[in-house]
């Protein structure tokens, strides 16, 4: 299954429906309520197929090329009421009555077209046979046993210990279930590490009872109790009846040391955990837990006294992990190592990849057949292997808002080190936080969004850098797989599967083959919304490609929303800048401007400006800055700037200031009583 169509179309489709039902919308039309009336009646006659176009895009080209025209058609009407509600914001800003006939007319044209090529796709869905949506089952995924075969096991004896000194040692929290939690991304080894505890000699010799239940996605509580019931009594039971069956478990565990190994647990409700626990309570001091899960929300709700993060395995243990499998030994000498070896290192120490890739290269002679391995993306590899399921299932279970953003960072190259505030600013300018309650900031959505990421292993935090962190590499491949077309990124100096549709490119400036080569690569876009380079070192060469975006391109762009000009030797800006309405998130920083033009300042929603690093930026606009209504993150830190003026603390909705001197303020407050500045240190 390929659940793009949900997490991308959903999103924007929640922004949409908000959009119709917003006062600035319903302001615009209050003449005639016909035009937003018909948008809303044929987005929801299309949402209600979009699971169904889902299933059938994977076998029918049809439906496959239907979607991809929905796609653009759905984007370039969240363009339009994007649009809208922007005039109309800013017509209320500036106390305005909403008299321009020919803007509206040309804007209510525009919608009615949108209006009518949704139609036509309407009208194409019986054609199609597309069915009202019905739930989608996640992807499956075989059951696990206790059983393992250590002979097949490498690089996890350090863990084995400490687990089992915990195990064993440690004291638990009183009239609390001493449950102990291993968490890892899909495929990190967590099963094999519980199976190891499990059929360890002196973990057997500790315990009376023991038992393992296959927990799986679906959590029922009676089918987990009965699997646990009929681990520790060895027989099959018949009971049909939870409360029966929850106390002959209870008897049978009374009294008696257990150990109880729940493997892949998703579930997050805690009820149905606090019903599967009260049979467990009545076991003798000393009794253990040990679950193993995707998710550290799991394990908190589960009220785990020790957590164990799984870390990968490294590039030898993987090497001896694939060789086992591929040549059924794991100290193969022999005219594949070297290609086996490359492979190994591929799977960046997830041994269900090194175990999967080595199984499919099991008997194959011929090199060729290596080399396909070792260039395919996950996407590629023949069907029989388990990377991408065990991968995707991961992916299925994120609610859809949270797969807009990790779809988003599909753009970063394998590898990248990215900060996590400047991500999040990024998500804001794009639209993928919902509108935040009275009692929180979007800042503080993203971070929930961020560390709920984090909490799934779809991120790794960089030892002892507390705001970067990464991706591995096949998280990355899946976030590229499940992100559609209208991602792209330039690789090796060279874009990558341009269909003229693409919403967001990210491109490393340093490996660009030329101005030229670049500027006929994306001259063919014209409704893109995010243009982020990234990695640049080589000023000369960069400021050459950004001569040619600013004069051959950026004044047909329309619709950016995220823009970065950042680490150029760009001493002026371009006059078109200020024609960007769309605009929430522009980087200027590490460049040579001296002042910054007021031409900025009609960037209506402008909510991120990065200035950081501009040493010959001495002046701001001193009367046009306050029109910067909606900015909330302003970097000024390492300009020559001595003096904020008055505009600025009319910028109600600023969170977070940084000033020359590093002074960092983040609360309306602390800005607003905030006044001259000090000239900056000559160390910055």
């Amino acid at each position: 299954m390929d659940p793009v169509v949900s997490a991308l179309l959903s999103g924007v489709f929640r922004v949409l429906f908000d959009r119709l039902a917003s006062r600035q919308f319903i302001s615009f039309f209050r003449r005639d309520q016909k035009l937003p009336e018909n948008l809303r009646t044929v987005l929801l006659t299309v949402h209600a197929v979009l699971i169904d176009a889902e299933e059938q895009q994977i076998t029918n080209l049809g439906v496959k090329q239907w979607i991809k025209k929905l796609e653009d058609v759905v984007y370039r009407a969240e363009d339009l009421l994007d649009k809208i509600d922007t005039w109309q914001r800013k017509s209320e800003a500036e106390a305005k009555v909403n008299g321009n006939e020919v803007k509206i007319k040309k804007l209510e044209s525009k919608l009615t077209k949108i209006i009518e090529e949704l139609e036509f796709l309407v009208k194409q869905r019986d054609g199609l046979n597309l069915k009202l949506s019905v739930s989608v089952k996640p992807p499956s995924m075989s059951p696990t046993t206790s059983l393992v075969d250590e002979s097949e096991v490498f690089g996890r004896n350090n863990d084995k210990e400490k687990l089992i000194r915990v195990l064993l040692t440690a004291d638990a929290p009183e009239n609390r279930i001493p449950v102990i939690a291993i968490v890892g991304i899909g495929g990190v080894g967590k099963t094999t590490l519980a199976q190891l505890l499990y059929n360890d000699s002196e973990v057997k010799g500790r315990f009376h009872l023991r038992a393992w239940a296959y927990v799986s996605e679906e959590f029922d509580v009676f089918k987990v109790t009965r699997t646990i019931y009929e681990s520790v009594t060895q027989r099959n039971c018949n009971i049909r009846d939870l409360n029966l069956l929850q106390i002959k478990l209870q008897k049978r565990l009374e009294g008696n040391r257990f150990l109880l190994i729940l493997d892949n647990i998703w579930n997050e409700k805690f009820m149905d955990w606090d019903l599967l626990s009260k049979p467990l309570k009545n076991g003798a001091s000393g009794g253990r837990i040990v679950v193993t899960t995707r998710n550290q929300h799991v394990a908190a709700l589960m009220g785990a006294f020790f957590t164990y993060p799984l870390a990968h395995l490294s590039d030898d243990a993987c090497w001896s992990l694939f060789a086992k499998h591929a040549f059924w030994s794991s100290n193969y000498e022999g005219p594949f190592k070297e290609i086996g070896e490359k492979i190994a290192r591929k799977c960046k120490g997830l041994p269900l990849a090194a175990k999967t890739l080595g199984g499919l290269l099991q008997s194959k002679e011929e090199k060729e057949e290596w080399l396909r391995i070792l260039n395919s993306n996950i996407w590629d590899l023949p069907e029989d292997n388990s990377i991408l399921p065990a991968l995707q299932l991961s992916y299925y279970y994120l609610p859809s808002h949270l797969k807009r953003c990790f779809n988003y960072c599909s753009m970063f190259p394998k590898g990248y080190k990215f900060n996590k505030d400047r991500l999040i600013l990024l998500w804001m300018a794009e639209g993928f936080l919902r509108s935040p309650t009275d009692k929180e900031t979007m800042e503080q959505l993203g971070r929930e969004y961020f560390h709920e990421l984090l909490s799934r292993s779809f991120f790794q935090q960089l030892s002892g850098r507390e705001t970067c962190f990464v991706m591995h590499d096949l998280i990355n491949d899946l976030a590229l797989f499940t992100s559609g077309e209208f991602y792209s990124k330039f690789e090796d100096g060279k874009p990558s599967g341009l269909l003229k549709k693409e919403r967001h490119v990210v491109f490393l400036a340093d490996r660009l083959e030329g101005p030229d080569t670049f500027r006929d690569s994306i001259c063919k876009f014209k409704d893109l919304r995010t243009f982020l380079p990234l990695g640049v070192s080589n000023t000369s060469r960069a400021s050459a490609v950004c001569s040619v975006f600013c004069k051959a391109w950026l004044p047909n762009l329309k619709h950016l929303r995220v823009l970065s000009f950042s680490c150029y030797t760009i001493t002026k800006l371009p006059d078109s800048l200020g024609e960007l309405i769309h605009l929430r998130y522009l980087d200027l920083s590490q460049n040579l401007i001296v002042e910054l033009p007021s031409s900025t300042c009609l960037l209506f929603n402008l909510q991120t400006l990065l200035l950081s690093g501009c040493r010959q930026l001495t002046v701001l606009p001193a009367k046009s800055l306050g029109q910067l209504i909606n900015l909330r993150y302003f970097d000024l830190s390492q300009t020559a700037i001595t003096k904020l003026p008055s505009s600025t603390f009319s910028l109600t909705n600023l969170q977070t200031l940084l000033l020359p001197d590093c002074r960092r303020l983040q609360s309306p407050e602390q800005i607003r009583r905030f006044g001259n500045l000090r000239p900056p240190d000559a160390s910055h």
